[in-house]
């Protein structure tokens, strides 16, 4: 099989913790580790988020006296890849010995004339109390939005419409390698008038390009991996229920918030509608589980799935190494 697995920023950093780099290698390597039975067996393609870390680079940038004005979210998202694609790999390289692992840095085509641009949604860097949130956007001309347990900065979020690097990232699957890419959603580029590659000022919704990207590898399942067990109908009242099958209809119905859940379950759905493969929303240390179907929110046409004797892949893992 191909799967194309989407890690949620949390696998590095939960919220309220330092960013520093120990501690997020460390969980890197829970990653891996979480991650490599699926590699041995399958082709694996691992996008990440960024979330909190180029939101540690955005503020560093702005505080740098040496600079005459920051660094663009293009650019910082370029950093982020380089530098979460490099404790990825390693960690995987030690996970998965004698297999060939690439990271790469990944552009994803936006639309210039995207309206998402006028109206900042994308949650990055770390969470303020309200007051800290309103003056920093005073100080800085930020725009800051609640999000769930605080105040945060929000930066345009266009919709990904393609990973310009695909056919590469294709050949490296059909190497056996797997490969790290996309990684915050893939560094935002438009084209000018001259047809040209330019980076834009934004951050990719993560979910949204990894969709895309499974939709564009031919992939059998896409998981998308959070800090939560299953996708839960009315969330926050006395009548919560978590989901373990549903079809892409039922999902839809749903009101989700558009900060969180709600970018993933359009990533999953969408894939299913398009593909009619399986897509799966929960935690990363049930990614296994997710696969045989005991796990998550499993997502299929006809919302049932009991297990990878229901899916006719299209894919066999070839390794030369």
């Amino acid at each position: 099989m191909r799967i194309v697995v989407a890690l949620g920023g949390n696998a590095l950093l939960e919220r309220g913790e330092k960013p520093d780099a120990k501690t997020q290698l460390e969980r890197a390597k829970l990653a891996a580790k979480a991650l490599a039975p699926l590699a041995e067996e399958h082709e694996l393609v691992i996008t990440h988020g960024n979330g909190p870390q180029v939101g540690v680079l955005a503020l560093e940038s702005a505080n740098d006296p040496s600079l005459s004005e920051p660094y663009p979210f293009d650019t910082l998202g370029a950093q982020t890849q380089g530098m979460i694609g490099y404790w990825l790999l390693q960690s995987l390289q030690n996970a998965l010995p004698g297999r060939q692992v690439a990271a790469m840095v990944n552009q994803t085509l936006v639309m210039a004339h995207d309206p998402a641009f006028g109206e900042p949604t994308k949650f990055v860097g770390e969470t303020y109390t309200e007051s800290e949130a309103k003056a920093k956007a005073d100080e800085r001309g930020w725009t800051v939005k609640e999000d769930t347990k605080g105040w945060r900065r929000v930066v345009a979020s266009p919709t990904p419409q393609r990973i310009v690097e695909t056919r590469i990232i294709r050949l490296l699957l059909s190497s056996g390698a797997v490969v790290v890419c996309a990684g915050g959603g893939g560094i935002p580029v438009i084209r000018d008038d001259k047809g040209k590659l330019k980076g834009v000022e934004a951050v990719v919704d993560k979910d949204l390009t990894a969709g895309r990207l499974a939709e564009a590898l031919e992939a059998d399942a896409l998981f998308i991996l959070t800090d939560v067990a299953n996708v839960i109908d009315g969330f926050g009242t006395e009548h919560e229920e978590a989901i373990t099958r549903a079809t892409p209809g039922r999902l839809r119905a749903m009101d989700l918030p558009a900060g969180s859940m709600g970018p993933k379950v359009e990533a999953a759905c969408r894939f299913v509608e398009l593909t009619g493969d399986l897509a799966a929303i929960g935690r990363l240390q049930d990614v296994a589980g997710m696969l045989e179907g005991e796990a998550g929110t499993i997502i299929t046409p006809g919302g049932n799935y009991g297990g990878p004797d229901d899916l006719n892949p299209r894919h066999e893992l070839t390794v030369d190494i």
